[in-house]
C-alpha cells in the first residue's frame, strides 16, 4: 500500500452510499447553476481527448507523462488524453465568440497517470472548467479578487442548500474569503513548509485565496509548482478551505488571469521551457490571436467530497484503487465505489 491514505479512526460515514450518490447529483446541480449564474458563463462540450504535439493538453508541472495513443485511422500526431483543459478553454473561446465579460464551463475529466495516491488524489480528475474574455485592462488583481469572489459564493450557496436538504451536513464556512499571497504567507510561518502553512492559514480563516503560486519566493523556494503557460503567477492562486471533517487544509479551486505575450514569454524562460514557443497553442498567443482571458478549474468530486464531509475522495466518485488502500478502507468503514 502507499501508505498516504490517511485511516480516521470511529469514521462513519453522515450519508449512506446510496444516498451519497443523489446527494452527488443534488451538489452538481446546484452549483453548476449558480456558477453559470455568478459568471455568466455558457456551457459546452469539450473533448477527452487533444492532438499531441500543439501544446493544448495541459502540462502540470512539466514531468507527469501524459496517457497517449495511436488510432487506426490517425497515423500522426498521437493522441493525448487531457490533464485539464487550462489551454483548450481559450483556444475555443475564440472559436465561438465569446466577447468581454462573457465565457463557458465544461464537464472536464481528465487522466493523471502519476498522481499520488491519497484521501484527496485520484488518477480520474473530474472539474468544472471555466474561461472568460476579459479586456487587456482589466489583467489586474482586482479582477481576479472579484471572480474569486464569484466563486467562493456560489461555492457557499450550495454548502447552505445542502445544509438546508440534510440538516446532519452542518455548514461551516464563513461569510467572506480571505485573501492572501504566497509570500505573505512564508514570511507569516517561515519555519514551516508550504502545506503546513496552508493549514494554519486556513484553520484561521476559514477559506482563503492563496495568491501568486509559481514563482521563487525570497526563500528561495517554490510555494508549488505551476506551468508557465496558462496562469500568470503574479495574477493567479487557489481557492483553499479548512475542512472539519479532515482537521486539514482542502483545495477546491485552481485559477488566474491568463498569460499575455509578454509574460508567457518571461515565465517560459525562467522555467527553461523555451522550445515551447513555437507550438501551435504558444504562437496564437504569442501573435496576440487569442484573446486576453481569466479561468480555472473546480473539483466536482473535492466539492462533493467538502459538502458531504467524507474523508476519502473515492468515496464522491468511481476510480481505480490498489487493493492495500481497498482492503484498509472497508476495514475503516470508507466505502470506495
Amino acid at each position: 500500500m502507499t501508505k498516504s491514505t490517511t485511516v480516521y479512526a470511529g469514521y462513519k460515514s453522515t450519508l449512506d452510499i446510496m444516498n451519497t450518490q443523489i446527494a452527488i447529483n443534488e451538489v452538481k446541480d446546484f452549483f453548476e447553476s449558480k456558477l453559470s449564474e455568478f459568471l455568466d458563463l455558457t456551457k459546452v462540450s469539450s473533448p477527452l481527448i487533444v492532438p499531441s504535439g500543439k501544446g493544448i493538453n495541459d502540462n502540470l508541472n512539466g514531468v507527469e507523462r501524459m496517457v497517449s495513443f495511436t488510432a487506426l485511422d490517425i497515423e500522426e500526431p498521437r493522441i493525448e488524453i487531457v490533464q485539464s483543459l487550462a489551454k483548450w478553454k481559450r483556444i475555443a473561446l475564440q472559436k465561438f465568440g465569446f466577447v468581454t465579460g462573457e465565457g463557458l464551463y465544461t464537464n472536464m475529466n481528465a487522466i493523471r497517470r502519476d498522481e499520488k495516491l491519497d484521501n484527496l488524489h485520484s488518477i480520474y480528475v473530474d472539474q468544472w472548467d471555466w474561461e472568460k474574455v476579459i479586456n487587456k485592462e482589466d489583467r489586474n488583481i482586482n479582477t481576479l479578487k472579484s471572480e474569486v469572489r464569484k466563486i467562493y459564493q456560489a461555492i457557499k450557496a450550495t454548502e447552505l442548500h445542502m445544509s438546508k436538504f440534510h440538516p446532519a451536513l452542518d455548514a461551516t464556512l464563513p461569510e467572506d474569503i480571505y485573501f492572501i499571497t504566497t509570500q505573505e504567507l512564508e514570511d507569516l510561518y517561515p519555519d514551516i513548509n508550504p502545506k503546513q502553512r496552508e493549514d494554519e492559514i486556513a484553520k484561521k480563516y476559514g477559506a482563503v485565496f492563496i495568491m501568486e503560486i509559481g514563482g521563487v519566493l525570497r526563500s528561495g523556494e517554490k510555494h508549488d509548482g505551476r506551468s508557465p503557460d496558462y496562469d500568470d503567477w503574479k495574477l493567479n492562486g487557489d481557492i483553499v478551505v479548512w475542512n472539519p471533517t479532515l482537521q486539514r487544509a482542502f483545495e477546491i479551486s485552481s485559477m488566474g488571469i491568463r498569460v499575455d505575450s509578454e509574460t508567457l514569454l518571461k515565465q517560459l524562460k525562467v522555467s527553461d521551457a523555451e522550445e515551447r514557443e513555437n507550438l501551435y497553442f504558444h504562437q496564437k498567443i504569442i501573435n496576440g490571436i487569442l484573446p486576453q482571458t481569466i479561468g480555472g478549474g473546480i473539483g466536482q468530486s473535492r466539492l462533493c467530497m467538502f459538502l458531504l464531509k467524507k474523508v476519502h475522495i473515492g468515496e464522491v466518485q468511481a476510480s481505480v484503487w490498489n487493493e492495500e488502500t481497498l482492503l484498509e478502507c472497508e476495514e475503516r468503514n470508507i466505502q470506495l465505489f
